[in-house]
């Protein structure tokens, strides 16, 4: 894997990401649009413990009936996502991972699921699921303040917004612990006590995504929702990567990372979210590096994504 650890570049890369001149006019709107704190969600009354026991055992039972129904599709979509995408994997010299979740069947899939990657700027949905999750044990709501902060980092992708965040959530040993929380094993935050330099896997950042978008969560369901539809407004420019897999007027969520290596020149493109895809609801993570330029990676990475759903989705029969 090549490696974007480059001390004389560091300052750069905090300025890199689109969107930083309109910051401040969009923190005031996030405070109209957002006014509202997250919290965590209002405890539901008590339930006897024996009614308690036996929704538990039910709920168990439908969970593992539900896994052991999709470990043929599973297997199914595991081998058509490999034979889909390692020919991809080879084009323009560069290395690219991908998995898929699809929430509709409940097949899982990944292709080099384990090789790790430099994240750039989508570990910000990282340090926001971190700082939500620490608000709800602490109690307190998140500040307008924090909100806005918020808005900018993941809508506009603004590095500066997501320095401030960084050190709310306590940076790299915060996240860590947050992390561990949410069982993403394979990320190593703050390479060098730099955010964009954080490492994953694309199944750690399926992980994520289950962590935003799918129940039970250790997030409140206010907590996804306030997620969710910061990544539904992405700004138009930064609308690249895992939609390209969307069916045509559906919804879609997204956040993506780009950086260039400061000695090769090459670039690291990166995108994560949520489609519906052959009207399947669908997870996607797809991780690049090595790519020769940055259009050439994003065109890599969305035919990737479109490629690994449609894989998937044929998985179904």
């Amino acid at each position: 894997m090549h490696r974007y650890i480059v001390i004389a570049g560091l300052v750069a890369l905090t300025l890199f990401c689109a969107g930083c001149a309109g910051a401040t006019a969009t923190r005031n709107a996030a405070e109209t649009r957002l006014a509202k704190a997250t919290v965590p969600a209002t405890p539901r009354r008590a339930t006897p413990r024996r009614a308690t026991s036996r929704k538990k055992a039910a709920r168990s039972a439908r969970s593992a009936r539900s896994a052991r129904s999709a470990e043929p599709l599973t297997a199914s979509a595991q081998q058509a996502l490999a034979a889909a995408a390692a020919p991809l994997a080879r084009s323009d010299d560069s290395q690219v991972a991908v998995a898929v979740g699809d929430l509709t069947t409940g097949a899982d899939a990944a292709y080099a699921g384990t090789q790790e990657f430099v994240t750039a700027s989508i570990v910000k949905v990282d340090i926001l699921s971190s700082l939500l999750y620490q608000a709800q044990q602490s109690g307190q709501p998140l500040t307008s303040e924090t909100q806005a902060l918020a808005t900018t980092m993941i809508e506009n992708s603004n590095d500066g917004a997501a320095s401030d965040l960084y050190d709310e959530a306590n940076g790299a040993s915060g996240i860590d612990a947050a992390n561990h929380v949410f069982g993403l094993a394979q990320t190593t935050v703050g390479t060098d006590g730099f955010w964009g330099l954080t490492t994953t896997t694309v199944e750690d950042q399926i992980r994520l995504l289950r962590l935003v978008f799918t129940r039970p969560s250790v997030l409140t369901a206010q907590s996804q929702d306030y997620v969710q539809n910061l990544m539904s407004q992405v700004e138009p420019d930064q609308q690249w990567g895992v939609p390209a897999a969307a069916d045509a007027g559906t919804q879609f969520m997204v956040k993506n990372g780009w950086l260039p290596s400061g000695t090769t020149g090459l670039w690291e493109i990166n995108s994560i979210g949520e489609v519906v895809h052959d009207r399947q609801r669908m997870l996607i993570a797809v991780l690049s590096e090595g790519n020769a330029t940055e259009d050439s990676g994003i065109s890599l990475v969305q035919t990737v994504a479109e490629t690994a759903a449609s894989a998937v989705a044929s998985a179904r029969g």
